[in-house]
């Protein structure tokens, strides 16, 4: 009986690691295709040690996915937040590396809305102290009486999807409400009776309660401090549901302490949890702050969303779909991704052709640094581009670059191109393509620079504009997709239609009787198998200077073979009786 060898590194499943908890219906998506490990409570430095070993890495507000983590983490390919912020993740290094960071944007919206809800209550009507003082036995209805919120001003600092949401509970409490968001859209401020203010200012003057929704970013980082709180009335109230830092502690416990503003409701801290004698911690204690360890999103209903969220969007990602809340990538809508997916194959497989076979030695021909990209027909149409060029630049360099230093994707393109000198210059026609049998097309063409000494092809004197643009018609290659499968339909200066998958040899020859023969004779003879063949003549439209000088015979041979063809074996193919030139690529 034969055995079966196994190969375990081909068969082995994605593994995931979470150090922090998930809901078990989240756990469970993941568990039915990838290896999950649970290993809570991992220090800096044992989550740097195990991670070389994880496809993907799911957290919440606790691990720090430092720059350190994600270069030790040489197959990551994504780690997702399960929550609204990823300030806990370095997001410029991860971009670099190409990981795609994701959250879940939505999962927590009404739960971080409502626990905004219920502070403003407790502010108003002193519940935190008053809580405190029942439970010390005391009686002090006198001590705490509070305000009412009908008819009061609430501002709101970011009108985004949990800032609506605020606005929307708050008008239902009878709340007067203005806003300043510079992105806000304003029909749906107008929906909810918000007033849109233009400038930031004007808040804190009206404000008898302000809240906060707004990221953590440098533009955010202390915009509220004592310029800002010295503005707001004495009997105003602040709350922050958002994102710790975005008030400064220090001046909002001396606004507080000097009766500038009459109260405060916080959930989230510089640093989490406060340490012992810090502003924050002093801050805490102050009696008209109501304090909340970070409880936002802690609802059952909130956890269990963004659970199931991020590890939906962990699962597509590892299967080769494109991320649905990355956030240091473009949002393309699922139904324009379809539409993209096939012509994201074609641009890698043109990238990678282009690199083999035109870069290859036997042509002397180097990797170009300025592409011109056209998409023409239906393709011209579309929103974004960005799954492919971010394609075209990972065909381009995969051959020559390895896949364990390199992660290239559509997060990363536009830096990797940008650090290996590779420009690519986009443009769209939109004239229909429906007389050539298909919906859209691209071209991709290799800009000569006319001072190179390779674009002259080892003439010493510059080439003339002619001879330029005979090169230019030599570096180009046109594909279309049918059938969500793609083809080449131009190769140079030579019309075809083949798929370019697996290993093929591309051979330029003078079509004569025999040549096909030859080459087949030797292929065979070193135990390569031809599997499919296509001859590819001069395309006349590209090159009418070779049909007028008699060179109209000339033509491609494009092999598809079943096996690495050896460099002897390549260039045996080549001489009087056999080609002019021979080519192998993987694609």
């Amino acid at each position: 009986m034969a055995s079966v060898v196994v190969d375990h590194a081909a068969t082995a499943r994605p593994k995931v690691l979470i150090p922090e908890k998930v809901s078990p219906d989240g756990l469970r998506i993941l568990e039915a295709s990838l290896d999950v490990h649970e290993r809570k409570g991992l220090t800096p430095e044992e989550l740097i040690q195990v991670i070389g070993d994880y496809d993907a890495l799911i957290v919440r507000s606790e691990t720090k996915v430092t720059a350190e983590v994600l270069e030790a983490g040489k197959k990551l390919r994504v780690v997702a937040r399960a929550g609204v912020g990823v300030d806990n993740v370095d997001l410029n290094a991860a971009t670099k590396l190409g990981i795609i960071v994701v959250n879940s944007p939505q999962g927590n919206i009404n739960a971080a809305a409502e626990h905004t809800i219920a502070l403003l209550m407790a502010t108003a009507r002193n519940i935190g102290a008053a809580t405190l003082s029942i439970k010390n036995s005391k009686w002090e209805r006198s001590k705490f009486v509070g305000v009412e919120v009908k008819g009061k001003t609430l501002a709101i600092i970011g009108l985004g999807k949990v800032g609506l949401t605020v606005a929307r509970a708050a008008s239902g409490l009878g709340m007067e409400l203005i806003a300043y968001d510079p992105y806000a859209n304003p029909s749906l401020a107008a929906a909810a009776n918000v007033e849109l203010f233009p400038t930031i200012d004007e808040l804190f003057i009206q404000a008898d309660f302000l809240t906060i929704h707004t990221p953590m970013i440098a533009s955010t980082k202390g915009l509220i401090g004592t310029p800002e709180l010295s503005k707001m009335k004495p009997t105003a109230r602040i709350l922050n549901v958002a994102r710790g830092g975005i008030i400064d502690e220090t001046a909002l416990l001396a606004a507080l302490e000097n009766g500038s503003i009459a109260g405060a409701g916080i959930d989230v801290f510089t640093s989490e949890p406060p340490q012992a004698g810090d502003s924050a911690s002093k801050l805490i204690a102050h009696p008209n702050v109501v304090a909340t360890p970070h409880l936002g999103a802690s609802t059952i209903e909130a956890q269990e969303n963004v659970s199931l969220d991020v590890c939906n969007q962990v699962l597509s990602i590892l299967s080769g779909q494109l991320p649905r809340s990355a956030v240091n990538a473009p949002i393309i809508l699922p139904e324009e991704y379809r539409t993209l997916q096939p012509f994201v194959i074609l641009l890698e497989k043109m990238g990678s052709l282009f690199t083999q076979h035109f870069s290859s030695s036997n042509n002397a021909q180097q990797l170009r640094t300025t592409f011109d990209l056209t998409y023409e027909g239906s393709l011209a149409t579309c929103n974004t581009t960005k799954p492919l060029f971010a394609a075209l630049v990972k065909g381009l360099l995969q051959p020559i670059t390895s896949a364990e230093t390199t992660n290239i994707n559509i997060v990363n393109a536009e830096i990797v191109a940008k650090e290996r000198g590779i420009l690519i210059n986009e443009s769209r026609s939109r004239e229909s393509l429906d007389q050539e049998g298909y919906a859209a097309s691209v071209t991709l063409r290799a800009r000569l620079d006319p001072r190179s000494p390779s674009a002259s092809r080892g003439l010493t004197a510059a080439p003339t504009k002619s001879e330029r643009v005979k090169r230019v018609a030599d570096q180009i290659i046109t594909g279309f997709v049918s059938n969500n499968t793609p083809y080449i339909s131009r190769l140079g200066r030579y019309s075809t239609s083949f798929i370019p998958t697996g290993t093929m040899l591309i051979c330029k020859n003078y079509d004569e009787p025999g040549k096909i023969g030859v080459v087949g004779g030797r292929l065979g003879k070193a135990g390569v198998n031809i599997r499919s063949m296509s001859v590819a003549p001069i395309d006349s439209h590209a090159d009418g200077d070779a049909v007028q000088n008699g060179k109209e015979n000339e033509a491609l041979m494009i092999l598809s073979v079943d096996r690495a063809v050896d460099e002897d074996v390549r260039k045996s193919l080549l001489g009087d009786d056999g080609v002019v030139e021979a080519s192998v690529v993987v694609l």
